[in-house]
């Protein structure tokens, strides 16, 4: 006896379900036919839940906004420390250039550089001759341009074409070209 009027409810619940919903397909068919947008207003809706829903949605898209801007900041940052560390690898390759150069011209030392500044151009050409090229070059520079001119002359053309292009690296006061 329950389970009959349990099933006549649910008989009747399903019917009144099916004409709102026979309703409701009639109403949305009718209002197609004259071309009119169907608004359906969803039972127990208000105007408050509709700003509420709207509004959870603006917290969001804000928080998402949020979100790729700091993923931009992260990408500009990375960015950053990239050209830093090309900086200070740039950095690193002047002092080495310098240093090197440093070391270069104090190779001819002061009494070195003396002693070839009393020797004639045409007994100081082949000594320098017989030393290491960045020796001879350094000392070269060393000395007074006229005495170098002189010395120079003497020298064997392609041991001063050597020399003379040592001297001319070494002075380029150009550091080291970017390698990429």
């Amino acid at each position: 006896m329950i389970v009959s009027k349990s099933l006549s409810g649910l008989r009747a619940s399903l019917t009144t379900g099916r004409l709102a919903a026979l309703g409701f397909v009639l109403v949305a068919l009718s209002g197609a036919q004259a071309q009119e947008p169907v608004t359906a207003v969803m039972p127990g809706s208000t105007q408050d839940e509709i700003r509420q829903f709207c509004g959870n949605i603006a917290d969001a898209a804000r928080d998402q906004r949020y979100l790729m801007q700091k993923q931009e900041l992260d990408t500009l940052q990375a960015e950053i420390n990239e050209r830093i560390t090309l900086l200070e690898e740039r950095r690193a390759e002047y002092e080495e250039w310098l240093k090197r150069r440093n070391d270069f011209m104090q190779q001819a030392e002061v009494s070195l550089v003396d002693i070839y500044k009393t020797m004639k151009a045409d007994a100081a050409a082949p000594q320098l001759q017989e030393t290491p090229p960045i020796l001879a070059a350094a000392i070269i520079m060393k000395l007074p341009a006229r005495q170098s001119g002189l010395i120079m002359a003497e020298m064997d053309p392609k041991k001063a074409g050597i020399i003379a292009s040592i001297m001319a690296s070494a002075a380029d006061p150009v550091i080291p070209k970017d390698p990429s």
